[in-house]
């Protein structure tokens, strides 16, 4: 007895919002990115062919909707909102400056092109293999490999380029 569609999608939501939610940089974004996501796998869940991955399968729907709507807003030339740091001033310090560095990395992962950013996110978020990346984003193996390579470049010259926090911090602790 093979297991429900459904009861597959159920399996696979946690790891569909965290790259929904990489890929927007916002959870209200990403739990819309996911609704659609779901919504198209049901309607169309005759389409799902047995024997393949299913979460390979609903990271491909899930990305291309992103796709679709990244053009949409291109072309009706909307700006997406960005969603602000939200640091409560009750927290220990090592706690806010955490989320400043989240907030630096996910600041730094937004200005990606679409295909590095999902790249990086799915390999080093959602730990997929370079083949199953590859799959994922009907591309060849080397191409994930060279997306990948150059996210991680780009990521990592944003982030110094940057300064904030690891900057600050080495300041103050100089002090």
């Amino acid at each position: 007895m093979s297991v429900s569609v459904g009861d597959q999608l159920i399996a696979v939501l946690p790891r569909l919002r965290r790259f929904a939610r990489g890929l927007t940089g916002s959870a209200v974004e990403a739990d819309d990115l996911v609704q659609a996501a779901c919504e198209r796998a049901l309607t169309r869940a005759h389409q799902f062919q047995e024997g393949t991955r299913f979460d390979s399968w609903m990271f491909r729907i899930l990305q291309t909707i992103w796709i679709d709507q990244l053009r949409a807003r291109d072309i009706r030339r909307e700006e997406a909102e960005e969603e602000g740091a939200h640091v409560g001033t009750d927290e220990p310090g090592r706690r806010a400056e955490a989320r400043l560095a989240l907030q630096e990395v996910r600041t730094a992962l937004k200005q990606l092109p679409p295909e590095q950013r999902a790249a990086l996110l799915l390999v080093t978020v959602d730990g997929l293999s370079y083949k199953e990346a590859a799959e994922v984003a009907d591309v060849p193996v080397g191409t994930i490999m060279s997306r990948l390579a150059r996210a991680r470049v780009a990521l990592q010259a944003r982030l110094e380029a940057g300064g904030g926090l690891r900057r600050s911090t080495q300041d103050a602790e100089a002090e």
